[in-house]
């Protein structure tokens, strides 16, 4: 279980930080009050999810340490569903309607399909 732990927390913090470096460089690149960084991250989280559950699924090893690093641990730390929540909901009180409705359906629709390709393209 301590092993699991700190494999975890390992991926965690390796996921945290990239997003924070992702965060930053997109803020500097995309002044908007979009949250394109959000978007970015959470997206990419997961195909790349769906990548590590395809490769590890492949090999009868999803199980492994190195999986759980990868998805519990790096993809947990890497996306953040409660920085989605809080910016939804701050484009919902700046009145933001279409952009909110937007970034929920392109957050979920496209997240979704990003991880179900993720998983088909590395699972054949």
């Amino acid at each position: 279980m301590l092993k699991s732990i700190l494999l975890v927390g390992i991926g965690s913090f390796a996921g945290g930080a990239l997003r924070y470096i992702v965060s930053a460089v997109m803020k500097n690149v995309c002044a908007s009050s979009f949250p394109w960084a959000t978007l970015a991250v959470n997206l990419l989280g997961c195909f790349i999810i769906g990548v590590v559950y395809a490769l590890f699924s492949k090999s009868g090893n999803a199980s492994a340490p190195l999986c759980l690093m990868l998805t519990t641990g790096f993809c947990g730390g890497f996306t953040t569903f409660s920085t989605f929540a809080n910016e939804g909901l701050q484009m919902l009180q700046n009145g933001n309607l279409i952009g909110f409705i937007l970034y929920v359906t392109v957050s979920v629709i496209v997240g979704m399909a990003l991880v179900a390709l993720g998983y088909r393209i590395f699972n054949v």
